[in-house]
């Protein structure tokens, strides 16, 4: 039955795509879906008090990431850190997904910041803020990702601070971390990270870091939306060192790589792509490149639109789709973040995911899809 959306009439598909799976772990590419916290909806509380979340349902759907092969990387910026989800809460949120994943045998990576922080911070503070959360997420037996820090990026003065803190910290982890380069385009308060505006000049001390402690890093990941720059740092990066992509907008000619080498995957929108992703890795695992890139290519389209200026907001589409899809029951997002996209973008990226295949109850998906529009007024 046709469904009237903002953008025009739309057939809705009846059938999903059938991504059954072998249970073979992926072979080629490490890949982690960074993940989405969901909210509890009842919860009596307003945008600013501290977020309520649905353990039950978080949970349930990192399981679902698992089942797929997939690796997750918690606490990062697709769970909104640092846009409704605190300290506090991405604490208690490692903790539980760390003790879920020893208990099911998942991978997982989890995010450290400074995000403790409130207010301005000396870089003493900022160091210690760093080592809080190393500690914790190494407690919990996780692999860490050192996030970008907005307290360190207001905090230094130049290359030589960003240098200086990332040593420090390089020198206490125990285990090799994951470094993470995110652009502003995810968090305008990180202009400027890595001591300049200038991308060259970043990345040659973002480089310089990597050189004076290979040993200390398993990988880095950059999310800039540039591929030519992601390739340029990935054939620069000491042997052993792995790149893992954050572009949502190049993926698959990033993973797929060249004759020079490839990117590994770090990526948000893994979160609604999981089980086409990791069917796509499983061709890819058989060598067939065009296989790859057949199955990746065409989810591209919905992704760019996902991530779209102001690309921060994408995570509200991220939880909007895991709603359709029916992984959660609702969609409420902490810190009300629900309201962050429009309608008409709402319903293209239904629109996209559907056409796609990715709903595994297509009624379902447009049964809430009309609910939606009905309570914005919209058509249907």
């Amino acid at each position: 039955m046709t469904i009237h959306l903002p953008q025009g009439p739309y057939e809705p598909r009846s059938t999903p795509l059938d991504l059954t799976h072998s249970g073979a772990a992926l072979a080629s590419r490490t890949v982690f879906s960074a993940a989405h916290v969901v909210a509890d909806p009842g919860a009596d509380i307003s945008p600013d008090d501290p977020a309520a979340v649905d353990w039950d349902a978080t949970l349930a759907f990192r399981r679902h990431l698992w089942s797929h092969g997939l690796g997750v990387a918690e606490a990062m910026d697709t769970a909104q850190r640092g846009m409704g989800l605190d300290w506090a809460g991405a604490a208690e949120l490692i903790r539980r997904s760390a003790a879920e994943a020893k208990a099911v045998g998942g991978r997982i990576a989890c995010g450290v910041g400074t995000d403790q922080l409130t207010g301005p911070a000396t870089l003493p503070e900022v160091r210690a803020a760093y080592e809080e959360q190393l500690a914790l997420v190494e407690e919990s037996g996780a692999q860490a990702i050192l996030m970008a820090s907005r307290a360190l990026a207001a905090a230094a003065k130049g290359p030589e601070d960003y240098l200086e803190t990332y040593a420090h910290l390089l020198r206490q982890a125990t285990e090799p971390v994951v470094l993470h380069w995110l652009g502003p385009m995810f968090d305008p308060a990180l202009e400027g990270y890595w001591g300049s505006a200038d991308l060259d000049a970043a990345t040659d001390t973002f480089l310089k870091v990597i050189a004076e402690h290979p040993d200390k890093v398993d990988g880095i990941k950059i999310s800039l939306l540039d591929a030519e720059r992601e390739i340029d740092v990935r054939r620069r990066l000491p042997g052993g060192v792995r790149c893992y992509t954050g572009d949502d907008f190049n993926y698959p000619e990033l993973i797929a790589g060249d004759e020079r080498g490839f990117s590994h995957a770090l990526l948000g929108i893994f979160d609604p792509l999981g089980p086409l992703a990791a069917h796509a890795v499983r061709v890819l695992d058989t060598g067939d490149v065009e296989g790859f890139r057949a199955v990746l290519d065409p989810t591209v389209e919905l992704s760019r639109h996902l991530f779209q200026a102001p690309t921060r907001f994408y995570k509200t589409g991220v939880v909007f789709l895991a709603w359709l899809a029916g992984h959660q029951d609702h969609f409420t997002m902490v810190g009300g973040l629900q309201s962050a996209r429009s309608l008409p973008h709402l319903a293209k990226a239904y629109e996209l995911a559907d056409r796609l295949g990715l709903f595994p109850d297509p009624p379902l998906a447009e049964a809430r899809m009309r609910a939606l529009l009905t309570v914005h007024g919209g058509s249907r």
